[in-house]
């Protein structure tokens, strides 16, 4: 009897793979930062049992419609805008994520990138760097505070409750949008549930973790940013396509907020020419937000454990 086929879409280390060498034939792209091309992955989706994707690789209709065997897409992310997850179901291929062991890792980042844009640390380091650092003065380089400060949490999901938790640490006040209520996180963390509106109003530091969805795309468009305080920083930690980025330049061109802190964009890798990447108060970070070294190599297991499962005619163990 065959091994079934695996094709794994970017190169992860060899000792991740080491437990799965008897159980598959498999072939792994060779390359770490490059995606793979759609050529070559609907080639090889003709023939996978499973298939092990990240974020950048596009499981449409027309990719689906190559496979054959196809029994389980397993994806390295918890998000999975990526695939057309309903499509799949369609043909019986169980598709799977990663979520909860990046939760933890993704909200340092964010609080960490909120730190970052309210106190200028990006700005500053590059200030010392590039030899500008002559004279020490009352107001060089000075930033707004972030304890005691109005956090609005838009998506209130576990990385969101976490970040929130972050905040009661420097004793926030935490307002935050949701689709639904959670009275959990309202009773744990005092969080206060607003409108929309309401939380970019009173909100100082306004934090996007929302999944992208046809009702989020977009969402934070000219208008929204108009109603925040001129004082607010504005935050990104979850999918560049729920920012119109060209009503955000203009918003923080014209003063309408503060600052910006973004790990994503709305195409990654995002062109150094990007408008946004010549404003001293932007942030940017290159989508790293679950990169750690302990939360990548987690993904990477619970990823291949998924694939493993559905082969074995078991259910994934986090199917979306």
């Amino acid at each position: 009897m065959s091994k079934p086929y695996v094709y794994i879409t970017r190169k992860i280390p060899e000792e991740v793979l080491e437990p799965y060498k008897n159980d598959w034939d498999f072939h792994v792209w060779p390359y770490e930062e490059t995606p793979v091309d759609s050529g070559t992955l609907q080639r090889e989706i003709e023939k996978a049992d499973g298939l092990f994707t990240t974020l950048p690789d596009r499981i449409d209709r027309e990719t689906i419609d190559k496979a054959k065997n196809l029994k389980v897409i397993a994806n390295l992310a918890v998000g999975f805008d990526n695939i057309d997850v309903e499509y799949a179901k369609e043909k019986g291929i169980v598709v799977a994520n990663t979520p909860d062991v990046l939760t933890e890792t993704t909200a340092d980042l964010t609080f960490g990138l909120l730190m970052a844009s309210a106190r200028r640390l990006v700005e500053a380091n590059r200030y010392v760097v590039e030899g500008k650092w002559k004279e020490w003065s009352p107001l060089l380089l000075a930033g707004t505070d972030v304890y005691g400060k109005t956090i609005g949490i838009v998506g209130m999901g576990r990385i969101g409750e976490a970040v929130a938790r972050r905040a009661k640490g420097f004793n926030m006040d935490v307002l935050y949008y949701n689709r639904s209520r959670k009275p959990g996180a309202e009773a744990e963390l005092e969080a206060q549930y607003t409108s929309f509106d309401d939380l970019l109003k009173q909100s100082d530091y306004v934090v996007c973790l929302t999944p992208l969805t046809p009702e989020t795309k977009d969402l934070f468009n000219r208008e929204a940013f108009q109603k925040m305080k001129n004082s607010a920083i504005f935050v990104n930690a979850s999918r560049g396509a729920t920012v119109d980025e060209d009503a955000l330049y203009d918003a923080l061109k014209n003063g309408d907020i503060t600052a910006a802190g973004l790990d994503v964009f709305r195409e990654e890798p995002v062109d150094p020419s990007h408008p946004l990447l010549t404003l001293s108060n932007v942030t940017a970070l290159p989508h790293i937000g679950s990169a750690s070294y302990e939360t990548r190599y987690t993904m990477m297991k619970l990823t291949l454990e998924n694939i493993q499962l559905v082969l074995q005619g078991k259910a994934a163990k986090t199917p979306v």
